[in-house]
């Protein structure tokens, strides 16, 4: 039985291997094998009940294959700081961050102070928010480590702070002279469109001339010195212009950006300031009005042109 069986398994061994022989034969014939392949090589035997089997090897690819000395855990990460990682640096990129963090909890000490009922001291500290976040790019760009993170916690900071804390103070500062009905809507507009605002301006390219669309920062400041200094304005009137305020961040129209307003003649700043020295409230409010206005005129005077 012993021999029987080896002879048996000696004949099966043959068979596979003259059928294997007349393929690559065939093939042979046919085609050139290429010198490389990328097909799997097959390995004949025997299980243990005597029949045969066929085993696949696939070619390992050098790509997949494991590298020596390679973390995996680390391959894929990203650097938060790009360049040199110095001590320098790297102290430089914590106060960049850590200005960026002020303005973040400056904005919820803001929403804290406003349902308490403090709308003017949580409107002072929506201002101080625009400070740290006007400094926080402005000392990325001077110290050289300005990055993509930066970037996009600067961008979840000001949703928080200007998108957030800036409707709810505006909404503590409209409790009881218009209808929570309207100030809720008006001040869920400027939620919205300020998120709208910061993720367009995420991913559109950038104009070194004009925002499109009024800035979430100066929305914010706008809506903060209308608190802090108590404009003498009925609550509906106020409500409507909150609301196109929210309106004009998500709009089209191009707004000059501060620097090219700082180059303006010294002669044009005469009439804020001699207006600020009678009426600061009257004069801050035709700034703003003059500002929102000067969007649509821009755009008309490039179609025109175009």
């Amino acid at each position: 039985m012993r021999r029987s069986s080896t002879f048996a398994r000696q004949v099966l061994l043959v068979r596979v291997g003259r059928r294997d022989g007349d393929l690559r034969g065939a093939t042979d014939r046919t085609l050139p094998e290429p010198r490389y392949t990328d097909r799997p090589r097959r390995r004949y035997g025997l299980n243990r009940y005597g029949q045969a089997q066929v085993e696949a090897i696939a070619p390992v690819s050098p790509a997949l294959a494991p590298s020596a000395g390679v973390d995996d855990a680390s391959a894929g990460t990203i650097p938060l700081l790009p360049g040199e990682r110095t001590m320098a640096r790297r102290m430089k990129f914590a106060l960049v961050n850590a200005c960026t963090l002020a303005s973040l909890m400056l904005g919820m000490l803001a929403i804290f102070l406003a349902m308490q009922g403090e709308a003017r001291v949580a409107a002072l500290c929506l201002i101080a928010c625009v400070a740290f976040d006007g400094l926080d790019g402005a000392l990325a760009r001077r110290l050289g480590v300005a990055s993509p993170f930066g970037a996009q916690m600067d961008s979840l900071a000001d949703m928080c702070s200007f998108g957030l804390a800036a409707p709810v103070v505006v909404y503590a500062s409209l409790a009881g002279s218009v209808p929570p009905a309207a100030a809720a809507v008006a001040c869920a507009l400027v939620a919205a469109c300020a998120a709208i605002r910061l993720a367009r301006f995420n991913v559109s390219p950038k104009d070194g001339r004009f925002f499109c669309g009024v800035p979430t920062t100066m929305a914010a400041a706008v809506l903060a010195l209308t608190v802090a200094i108590g404009l003498p304005i009925p609550g509906l009137l106020l409500v409507t212009g909150v609301a196109l305020l929210a309106f004009a961040m998500v709009s089209s129209f191009p707004y000059a950006k501060l620097a090219r307003l700082v180059k303006l003649p010294p002669w044009v700043w005469f009439a804020p300031v001699i207006g600020a020295l009678i009426d600061v409230r009257v004069t801050f409010a035709l700034i703003v009005v003059g500002y929102l206005v000067s969007g649509p005129v821009l755009w008309l005077r490039h179609r025109r042109t175009a």
